[in-house]
Formats: C-alpha cells, sequence, structure tokens
C-alpha cells in the first residue's frame, strides 16, 4: 500500500517559483505511475503532471496548462516526488496533491485512475 505526504506549499507572489515535494512509502520501483494533481477554486481536481520510471524507461507528461513551467522528478534515493513549478500565476491556486497507481501498460499514466492520494498541500499564489 503506497503512502504519500505533500509538503512545500504557501503562499507566493505572481512570476514566483515552488517546489512541492512528496515522500512516499510503500512503493516498488517501476511498478507506479506517480502524479500531480491539483484543485483549484470552482473547477474539477486537474492532472498536473505525471511519471513513470522503470529500468530504462522514463516516461514524462506535463499537463498543457502548466507546460512549459513545470517539471516532475523523483528521487528515489529519498523516496521522494516533487514538483517544481516556476512563474506562477493566479491561476495556479490551489490544493495540489501526490497520487499514484500501479501501472496498467495498456494506458499511458494520465489516462489512468489513481487511487492513492496524499492529503495535498495548499498554493496560493498572489500578486
Amino acid at each position: 500500500q503506497v503512502q504519500l505526504w505533500e509538503s512545500g506549499g504557501g503562499s507566493v507572489q505572481v512570476g514566483g517559483s515552488l517546489t512541492l515535494s512528496c515522500a512516499v512509502t510503500g512503493y516498488t520501483y517501476g511498478t507506479y505511475c506517480m502524479a500531480w494533481f491539483r484543485q483549484v477554486p470552482g473547477k474539477e481536481r486537474e492532472v498536473v503532471a505525471t511519471l513513470y520510471r522503470g529500468g530504462e524507461l522514463t516516461s514524462e507528461y506535463i499537463n498543457s496548462p502548466v507546460e512549459g513551467r513545470a517539471a516532475i522528478s523523483q528521487d528515489n534515493a529519498k523516496n521522494t516526488l516533487l514538483l517544481q513549478m516556476d512563474n506562477l500565476k493566479p491561476e495556479d491556486t490551489g490544493v495540489y496533491y501526490c497520487a499514484a497507481v500501479r501501472r496498467e501498460w495498456e494506458r499511458s499514466c494520465h489516462e489512468m485512475t489513481f487511487n492513492s492520494w496524499g492529503r495535498g498541500t495548499q498554493v496560493t499564489v498572489s500578486s
């Protein structure tokens, strides 16, 4: 059973940067899709980025609203999933969640239904 804990949220000014961290336990390398989602006020939860790493294969997906401003990475030695976001905008304000699901090879990670979630960390971007 994968367990996830997010940290690193906070308040940041427009144009600033933030790195979110997700501590992961119960993870088996090469088995899970990992992801960051966000819940923006007034909108449905949306995927921000997904990452799969296994052997020599790495697949990554960045959703269009943050493309060019977000980077997802994984530090296996520290069992940590990271989300780096730059040039933050007010519309990036929301609760950011770390998520995981066992990889199914017939679908891309961002097409899957994630079933392990952290509690979320608030990100507020203001001018």
